[in-house]
């Protein structure tokens, strides 16, 4: 029961960070400059696009380590 509370830690605290990177990344694009947006519209647009980006990233990351947490499996 503790390793599945320490597995769902580590599952937001890399959504978190994943996230929060690809904030950083979209603002340093300057998508405004692309996309002529309005102030509040822009700003969601942004936010919208950091979650999908940090979520999806974050997913591939776990993934990969815990199918390589179950080769274990493979080798017993």
């Amino acid at each position: 029961m503790n390793t599945i509370g320490i597995q769902a830690l580590i599952t937001l605290i890399t959504y978190l960070l994943f996230i929060t990177m690809a904030f950083w990344t979209v603002q340093e694009i300057h998508i405004e400059r692309y996309i002529p947006l309005r102030a509040m519209p822009g700003k969601l647009l942004i936010v919208l696009v950091s979650i999908a980006i940090g979520y999806a990233c974050s997913s591939f990351f776990l993934s990969v380590i815990f199918n390589i947490q179950n080769l274990m499996y493979l080798i017993k």
